[in-house]
């Protein structure tokens, strides 16, 4: 019933999310310290997996059948914590066309071409309410076009407030934890992986618009959501086969753009770059506008 095989991977994961869920809904009080915060630690990294699989399953849905497909949508959005059909107007359809670029909604510098930690926890935010204008115009250009696809989409509007206001009416503390947290957390993130991937990249060069996070654990994990550049790039090919595809151009993109470890990346560049500039990444994208601007001055000199 999968497209491809490499899917279990995220069916698997898909049932180890609801399983934490529902045993630290009905046990989490129970549990010491330690095996607390462990399974809690687990619940929000599973959160953060769960907006990848968001942005993997809306590239390529991951079933045969359309209604699996259909109840994957739902799934993902109550554990998202945002209809994940908005993921088409401002994604798909989007970034994905502009990559950086003016409109692109998600553009890392809309507001700054810092990078710091400042910018870090505040890209979130604003490139979040930036968002909102564009996914309620497609719903409004669906309403008066395509009915059927607007009922479809607004039933994750609608699974998204049940699971939410039951989840409250229950118990609004372990809602609180268990529910409404871990949303934030894998909202927070997307847009988090966004920023660290594309900010101080040049958006204008064919290979070197994105930042990779090439580790084997992260990848197994976060389902090769580090191949950044070979994803935008062939952004219709499954994501099991992005490692491939990026061992096949990596000699064409920048080293400085190619990181080991995410979480050396964001050490070295949010804590260590605040005092050592050598820590702090190479603006590529204004390194090419000063060069185009050195150009200019040789032609008209």
């Amino acid at each position: 019933m999968l497209r491809y095989s490499a899917d279990a991977r995220s069916f698997a994961f898909m049932l180890l999310t609801t399983f934490l869920l529902f045993f630290l809904w009905n046990n989490g009080g129970g549990l010491n310290t330690p095996v607390f915060i462990l399974l809690y630690g687990l619940q929000l990294l599973m959160a953060v997996v769960v907006s990848v699989m968001v942005h993997n399953h809306q590239h390529l849905a991951m079933w045969k059948h359309k209604w699996l497909n259909v109840a994957t949508d739902n799934w993902l959005t109550a554990f998202y914590g945002f209809p994940i059909f908005a993921w088409i107007p401002t994604h798909n359809s989007n970034h994905h066309v502009h990559v950086n670029k003016e409109p692109d909604y998600t553009r890392t510098y809309q507001r700054s071409e810092k990078n710091n930690l400042l910018t870090l926890v505040t890209y979130p935010s604003l490139s979040g309410m930036k968002q909102q204008g564009p996914v309620f115009q497609y719903m409004k250009t669906l309403w008066s076009q395509n009915r059927r696809k607007f009922w479809f989409h607004f039933l994750q509007v609608i699974t998204l407030l049940a699971f939410v206001m039951v989840a409250l009416l229950l118990d609004w503390r372990k809602a609180i934890w268990y529910v409404i947290i871990p949303q934030q957390v894998s909202t927070f993130s997307v847009l988090i992986f966004n920023y660290v991937q594309h900010i101080h990249a040049d958006e204008e060069s064919e290979f070197n618009h994105s930042r990779n996070i090439t580790g084997a654990v992260l990848n197994f994990i976060l389902l090769n959501n580090g191949y950044h550049t070979a994803h935008h790039i062939s952004p219709g090919i499954h994501w099991s086969q992005l490692k491939e595809k990026h061992e096949s151009i990596a000699s064409k993109i920048d080293p400085r753009l190619n990181e080991r470890s995410f979480l050396w990346y964001l050490f070295r560049t949010y804590i260590l770059g605040a005092f050592i500039p050598s820590c702090r990444t190479q603006n590529m994208r204004f390194e090419r506008m000063q060069g185009s601007e050195a150009k200019e001055m040789k032609v008209t000199a």
